[in-house]
């Protein structure tokens, strides 16, 4: 009789089905590009907002295409061809992909503490006030992959139903002849916008351990290319709805998704019941946020053989409240640094690194192995 041994969830084979990737690329995805990529988007494209951010698409949805099509080459999953082709030196793309997602939890943590004193305090709030995030992160991070799977699947009714009433309220108050000439900036200035929200419109690469954990069956690659694409429609149409609304002090409007519908007249008389709107959409927010964490996680105890997925847990979520703690107060030093200088990080290793992924072969043995 075989012993059995207790191990981490996070050692466990990973459930993870196409429909819950496309609801990811459907509605959690956008999320982060509702808050502080219009502002910026404005400040250096104006009118033309829509340009950088359908070049963005359009890149993604490459990359996307490619990760799919290399995951439906085989009945096993990404990663199980990556670590039988390369056996223990597969520790290398775990490690690299630890860091870069350690790296890109950077700016959505900034911003979301930034954007939570701002909407949801009305007095100064304790330097302590976010550790809540951290203890919700915590707990995500230590469950696995299948918690977010299960998020995706909420982010349906979470996204979809606020997203549609703040954008009924905005439509009226939009006037999209401010979006008119089209193309009438520079190009250099749609390009330099286009580098300048690198970081918020880089986010194939948060569904690669998604994708890397999925077998393949036939129909996911319409799910998930047409998941994104309504995540892309989506998050247009909001930018065409924002800039049509603010125009030339778009670049002043911070925290896009919480202000679009404040001209609405009833609310003039009901009071800010859209704010309950603007509150679904911050769950989906946080758990976009934790999601980083969550694979940092998750890629640690996977590639390091690590079983204890609460200790990693702790341990990177306390060092990221740590880290807040003293960036805080440097927020545009960060911001300036990984928006304005860094943007070949996320070129390299968030788009043209997966494509190693096509290269692997449909059926792999680890050296040394014999056939039976």
């Amino acid at each position: 009789m075989i012993a059995k041994t207790k191990t981490s969830s996070l050692s466990q084979p990973h459930q993870v089905c196409g429909r819950q990737i496309a609801l990811a690329a459907a509605f959690l995805l956008p999320a982060a590009k509702l808050l502080e990529a219009p502002s910026i988007l404005a400040t250096y494209a104006a009118g033309d907002l829509l340009l950088p951010a359908f070049l963005h698409f359009l890149v993604q949805f490459a990359v996307l295409s490619a990760l799919i099509f290399a995951a439906s080459k085989s009945e096993k999953t990404l990663f199980e061809r990556l670590n039988q082709r390369f056996g223990k030196w597969s520790i290398v793309f775990y490690g690299l992909y630890a860091l870069y997602f350690l790296f890109a939890a950077i700016l959505p943590l900034l911003d979301m503490e930034k954007f939570t004193y701002a909407a949801f305090f009305d007095t100064s709030p304790t330097v302590f006030a976010f550790v809540a995030f951290f203890v919700f992160s915590g707990f995500l991070c230590a469950k696995g992959l299948k918690t977010l799977g299960r998020a995706a699947d909420l982010c349906l009714f979470l996204f979809l139903i606020p997203f549609l009433a703040l954008i009924g309220m905005s439509l009226f108050a939009a006037d999209f002849s401010r979006l008119l000439p089209l193309f009438g900036n520079k190009f250099g200035d749609t390009m330099y916008a286009f580098t300048r929200t690198t970081p918020h419109f880089s986010d194939t690469v948060l569904l690669l351990p998604l994708i890397g954990n999925l077998r393949y069956k036939q129909g996911d690659g319409v799910k998930i290319l047409g998941g994104y694409a309504v995540g892309a429609v989506s998050t247009l149409l909001f930018l065409a709805t924002f800039f049509g609304i603010y125009s030339s002090i778009a670049p002043r409007e911070h925290y896009a998704f919480s202000k679009i519908a404040e001209y609405f007249p009833a609310l003039s008389i009901i009071g800010r019941f859209d704010l309950l709107f603007v509150y679904m959409l911050t769950i989906v927010l946080l758990i976009f946020t934790a999601m980083p964490l969550q694979y940092t996680t998750q890629l640690i105890c996977d590639g390091f053989h690590v079983k204890s997925g609460v200790l990693v847990s702790t341990i990177l979520n306390a060092g990221a409240l740590l880290f807040l703690l003293f960036a805080n107060r440097r927020y545009n030093t960060f911001y300036d640094l990984i928006s304005g200088k860094l943007p070949p990080v996320f070129w390299f290793i968030a788009d043209m690194l997966p494509l190693f992924l096509l290269l692997l072969p449909k059926s792999t043995k680890k050296k040394g192995e014999n056939h039976a």
